[in-house]
């Protein structure tokens, strides 16, 4: 077995990346994530240097671990800026770190790429980014969002990887046959409150459209872009990815691709972007340049599940944060991510705030749940 740095995506064979993306996760695939590289979303003055490792048997992909250098915390979706201040507040530097994410991207996923879910294969994976970041000056590596438990690729204590624990609002899918099905699991009071939101939209004459990869056009693209950097606008934020970006996955990659766009007297007016597998959407990025009431809500929630029932798709992830999703059918899942910290006095300090953050989410999760929108049984 051999291991291998790669700076680009493109140096590797995309049918060998992808036949480890176990699940078809959309942003797993070759196509996404060397997509970014080839449109200027990461590298360069990005912040995000690919540095992917890769683990060969002869000619042969075994195993494969999505890397970039980092010298902020942006783009993450796990907060870590506290502890680079307490770094700088001691005369440490905490950048650069090391991170096994999708950039820009908060959505759990497989991160160790394997056939058949190797567990040496991820063991090998995590000791040769713990390897790298020791050898690089690296402060720490950190791994968001991923499916993968620890349990079944490392001793996380022995490694001295800390675990994290956050929440998202996640929809799911309970074999419903239509939207009214969906609307009747819910209390009266929830469902009064849906059926309102979508009268709105309705009665101010504006239309929804579902465009899937293909369909879509240069002009609906760059619509559709005009909306994405309205949203980074508004809450004066950097938009990552480019308009070539986004007609490349829908070129390359239409069967996982959807724009919902909303037309008020003939014109486009909103969009949000999603992508999907099998059993998952994921909405992504939202936009208008007018505004309509509950037409936020249509797009990125209502017109999205509705979606899902038609096609049979078990899960939405409608992205991060947001708790008021619950009102509207999103229920709080917790999210992982796992850190190892080289600094052995900074590793005991964020040990122990990482465990009474693990209580104050369980907490947290509990207490949503009470009040959930659904009906309860007995």
């Amino acid at each position: 077995m051999e291991i291998r740095f790669l700076t680009a995506l493109g140096d590797i064979d995309k049918t060998q990346w992808n036949r480890l993306n176990l699940h078809n996760n959309p942003f797993l695939r070759y196509e996404f994530l060397e997509g970014i590289e080839r449109y200027g979303c990461v590298g360069g003055d990005s912040g995000w240097q690919p540095c992917h490792i890769t683990l060969w048997h002869d000619q042969e992909l075994v195993g494969a671990l999505p890397l970039y250098s980092k010298h902020h915390s942006w783009g993450e979706f796990v907060f870590d800026f506290a502890w680079a201040e307490a770094y700088a507040q001691h005369g440490v530097s905490y950048y650069p770190k090391l991170v096994s994410a999708i950039p820009f991207t908060p959505v759990t996923g497989q991160r160790f790429l394997c056939a058949n879910n190797d567990a040496q294969i991820k063991k090998q994976l995590v000791d040769a980014a713990i390897r790298y970041a020791q050898k690089s000056g690296h402060s720490s590596w950190h791994c968001l969002f991923p499916a993968d438990s620890p349990a079944d690729s490392i001793n996380a204590e022995q490694e001295k990887i800390l675990e994290r624990w956050g929440c998202q609002f996640h929809w799911e899918n309970m074999n419903y046959r239509v939207f009214d099905d969906f609307l009747a699991a819910m209390s009266s009071s929830k469902r009064k409150k849906i059926r309102r939101e979508r009268r709105r939209v309705v009665e101010q004459n504006v239309t929804v459209q579902y465009l899937v990869g293909h369909e879509i056009n240069p002009q609906q693209w760059q619509i559709f872009y005009q909306y994405y950097l309205s949203t980074f606008s508004k809450k004066n934020n950097y938009p990552a990815f480019t308009l070539e970006f986004f007609m490349h996955l829908g070129e390359t990659m239409p069967d996982q691709v959807l724009l919902i766009l909303a037309q008020y007297d003939g014109q486009d007016v909103a969009g949000a972007f999603f992508m999907r597998n099998g059993t998952h959407l994921y909405g992504r990025h939202w936009g208008c340049l007018a505004e309509f009431h509950s037409l936020h809500f249509e797009l990125c929630y209502y017109a999205a599940i509705e979606y899902c029932i038609l096609n049979g798709i078990k899960y939405f992830d409608a992205g991060a944060q947001g708790k008021h999703k619950v009102s509207r059918g999103f229920l709080p899942v917790k999210t992982r991510s796992l850190h190892w910290i080289n600094h052995a006095g900074f590793r005991h300090a964020i040990d122990d705030f990482l465990h009474k953050e693990r209580q104050g989410v369980n907490d947290y999760i509990k207490s949503v749940e009470a009040h959930s929108p659904f009906k309860q049984e007995g």
